[in-house]
């Protein structure tokens, strides 16, 4: 059976991947860590999933930041739906947008806790319960980077596109470092995204730079994620897709 933990499970594109791969036959833990309706609402729209495919579906509270929550979450998700075959990283802050030597010591210390840390202790925790090193059955992981990791995200929050290439980094060398451990290890990079994390005003401002002149959808980032879950990307570890619209 497919046991799939999604951080930050329960809004944007961690919401869609929920959605998408309940409906490709995945047992379905989603975290959430402050928002307790929306993990609800999620958890009503994955109802339907499982009486139709005969899946499980359940919601934890966790921050993912921290190392006693995340090893309370993986328990706790484990007692649920059986032992986590896949791993969802898509737990992500950004901060008020500004220029560097504007922003808040700590509007970026927790976009570099939640983004970085969070995904480091995340899969940590996986490996530690996936690799056939450590009696695991093998598994997958795959973390949500950002195009900001390449881009920089000048006068809108370096320190998120800081954290971003930390998960690049991540991504290649746990990857590498698991590859005969039976886990594969990649990551999405999505550019600009329609969801409640992007105001208005900067899709006005972004969409002009977008060769495809539009912002992306969280189906769209959910459809590739399955992908790199399933066993279609059997060959594929340490890989970073960008889906960006061409920037």
């Amino acid at each position: 059976m497919k046991n799939l933990l999604i951080t930050g499970g329960s809004r944007g594109i961690g919401r869609s991947i929920a959605l998408l791969a309940a409906q490709n036959g995945y047992n379905i833990a989603i975290n959430y860590a402050s928002n307790p309706q929306a993990a609800d609402q999620t958890l009503q729209e994955l109802a339907q999933y499982t009486a139709e495919y005969g899946i499980k579906a359940i919601a934890i509270q966790a921050d993912v930041s921290s190392e006693t929550e995340v090893e309370t979450l993986f328990d706790t998700a484990e007692a649920g739906l059986g032992k986590i075959t896949h791993l969802v990283n898509s737990a992500g802050v950004t901060g008020k947008r500004s220029r560097l030597d504007q922003a808040s010591t700590a509007d970026i210390r927790r976009t570099l806790e939640i983004n970085a840390l969070g995904t480091l202790l995340c899969a940590r925790a996986a490996v530690q319960r996936m690799s056939t090193k450590h009696g695991g059955l093998g598994g997958v992981i795959l973390n949500l980077s950002s195009a900001a990791a390449t881009l920089g995200s000048p006068n809108d929050y370096i320190w998120y596109a800081a954290s971003k290439a930390a998960i690049d980094a991540t991504t290649i060398g746990l990857a590498r470092e698991v590859a005969l451990e039976g886990i594969r290890v990649n990551a999405i990079a999505p550019g600009f995204i329609a969801t409640d994390m992007a105001p208005p005003e900067r899709l006005e401002q972004v969409v002009p730079l977008v060769p495809m002149q539009r912002a992306g959808t969280t189906e769209e980032i959910a459809a590739a994620a399955l992908f790199l879950l399933s066993e279609q990307s059997a060959y594929t570890t340490g890989a970073i897709l960008r889906i960006a619209g061409g920037r």
